[in-house]
């Protein structure tokens, strides 16, 4: 089910899913695993491209599952099934090979056997000294591409993948910010009250004194999804405007 329509169970999910454990003294764990589609750039207009993570992170309960990669997406999954509480999984459309939908995504070979990825562990996709760049789901990859035009104006870019928003891996992304001093932070989810925000308020609090410059954030304005494809583009973060975010970001030390 795409996340859009979520709401139809929120109820259910909200105050059932997230409390029952909580509110039974833990004698009732919630082992259920949801996966929903999130994403837009294909043109489908406002009710089939949101992404809304940063929604489910804000309530307390659940643990919020954002893959990147095949590798990934297996690993996480595996361990969303084997955890006793409920895990919001949200695996990008674009990056998923379906032959009617672009694809932005990487093939690779994933073990045949069971195998586990930690939530709260984000991962490094790439390393750079001049600043750091902290996404999730697409916005990896379109935060790698432009970390290679980056590198041909010779800025050096590390690229963080959060992997899971719920837990966050606050270590990871405090030793990069203060390793690079400059920070831009891209999301398809909405720029109020978002992971952008979060994220960058994390940063501050423990390495306030180590930034170059004020940390920048990339987001999807507060309007729906528009239908039309130059409206659309202009609205979700693409390669370029990560690139002329970081740029500029750059440049302002």
């Amino acid at each position: 089910m795409f996340v859009d329509f979520l709401g139809a169970g929120f109820d259910q999910m909200y105050n059932q899913m997230a409390k029952n454990y909580y509110m039974s003294g833990g004698q009732f764990p919630m082992p259920v695993t949801i996966i929903t589609a999130i994403g837009g750039g294909y043109g489908d207009s406002s009710q089939h491209s949101q992404v809304l993570y940063s929604l489910f992170s804000h309530l307390p309960g659940f643990k919020v599952v954002v893959p990147s990669t095949p590798y990934d997406a297996k690993g996480l999954v595996t361990k969303a099934l084997r955890d006793p509480n409920p895990v919001v999984v949200f695996g990008h459309k674009l990056l998923t090979g379906l032959p009617f939908l672009p694809f932005e995504g990487t093939d690779e070979e994933v073990p045949d056997e069971p195998y586990e990825v930690e939530f709260g562990k984000a991962t490094l996709r790439r390393e750079g000294n001049d600043l750091t760049i902290i996404s999730a789901g697409l916005m990896v990859h379109r935060s790698l591409r432009a970390a290679e035009m980056l590198q041909q104006d010779g800025i050096s870019a590390e690229v963080i993948d959060l992997r899971t928003l719920i837990p966050l891996d606050e270590e990871t992304i405090v030793k990069s910010a203060k390793k690079t001093g400059r920070v831009l932070i891209v999301d398809e989810d909405y720029m109020s009250y978002g992971m952008t925000g979060e994220v960058a308020f994390r940063i501050q609090a423990k390495a306030l004194k180590d930034l170059k410059v004020p940390i920048a954030r990339l987001a999807v304005p507060d309007v729906p999804i528009p239908f039309s494809e130059p409206l659309e583009n202009a609205v979700i973060p693409s390669i370029k405007r990560i690139y002329n975010e970081a740029r500029k970001l750059y440049q302002g030390s």
